[in-house]
Order: structure tokens, then sequence, then C-alpha cells
């Protein structure tokens, strides 16, 4: 159904790399053109990323909250990093920084294809913000995406040029 990119997550019960591995295996099977495995940031979900990579699978390391763990889950192989910037903020933490200081740093380092995953967005404004430092992709909520469409001038713009249009031609 899906054009792009699928993120399946291993269980959140799931603590072992080999598990994950199997996991990620028989999400990855499901649909080898579109799966990306998500893993989460942990000594043993780095290894897992690793072992995943080696074979070839993509996949989508989340829950990072430093630029330290991006790092390091982009030497171990991820294909993807997400970064839950509505989360620091939600604790006094600019998490716009930290997409910025993972694409800055991303780019010292030519031989890092990992893109950045700009997620737990939470208004347009994260959208906007994201875009303008560097994020690839950003995990954006339906509601977010109806707020984006709508600007107070262009909704009483539609409604002058539909009145106009009737001064002059009628319904």
């Amino acid at each position: 159904i899906v054009d792009g990119p699928i993120s399946g997550e291993v269980k959140a019960t799931t603590t072992d790399a080999e598990t994950m591995v199997k996991e990620g295996e028989a999400i990855y099977a499901l649909d080898p053109k579109h799966m990306v495995v998500k893993i989460p940031m942990t000594a043993e979900g780095l290894k897992a990323i690793k072992a995943l990579s080696a074979k070839g699978i993509p996949t989508n390391c989340t829950l990072i909250f430093s630029a330290n763990q991006a790092l390091l889950a982009a030497r171990a192989g991820a294909t993807y990093v997400s970064p839950f910037l509505g989360r620091l903020d939600d604790i006094s933490q600019r998490g716009i920084e930290l997409i910025e200081t993972i694409h800055d740093m991303f780019l010292n380092y030519p031989d890092i294809e990992t893109r950045i995953i700009a997620a737990s967005v939470r208004n347009p404004i994260h959208v906007t913000d994201c875009a303008l430092a560097g994020a690839d992709i950003a995990t954006v909520p339906y509601k977010v995406i109806e707020q984006m469409l709508h600007h107070p001038l262009t909704d009483s713009g539609i409604e002058k040029f539909k009145a106009d249009y009737c001064k002059v031609f009628g319904e």
C-alpha cells in the first residue's frame, strides 16, 4: 500500500541482540522492498543494527536523545537515526538543536550515509525547524499536517476570491 520505507519495530520486550536480529529478519521478510527494522538505542540494539546491516537489511535506530547516540548508531551501520525532538522539548531542552548537531556532525564524515528522521514532531514549527536543521525526514502526525495546510490569510483569501467571483458571475 505504501510506496516508501516502513519502519517495523522489534518487540519492546526484546532486549538481546540475537533475538532482535531474528525479529528484524522476520520484519524485513514481510516486504524487503519497503521494510526498515526499527531498533532501540541500546548496546544490544547497536549489535543488532551491525548484524542486520551486514546482511543488507535497513535499520532505524530509535530513541536517540544525544548526538553521541546518533554517531554510535551511524557507525554501527544504521540506515536512519530517529532523534526525538518533542520529548526533549518536554523536559526543557531544545530538541531542534539535537537535529542541527547530528546533521552538522554527519557532514564531517563523508562515509556516513545515515539519514536523520526527526521524530516526536509536535507542531508545524517543528516541521519547518527540522527542514532548516537538515533533517532528511520527519514523522509528522496527521493533525500537524492539517495545521500546515491552513493559514488565516489563505482561508480568508479563498473566501474573498469566492465572494469576488460571485459578484461578477453569480453562483
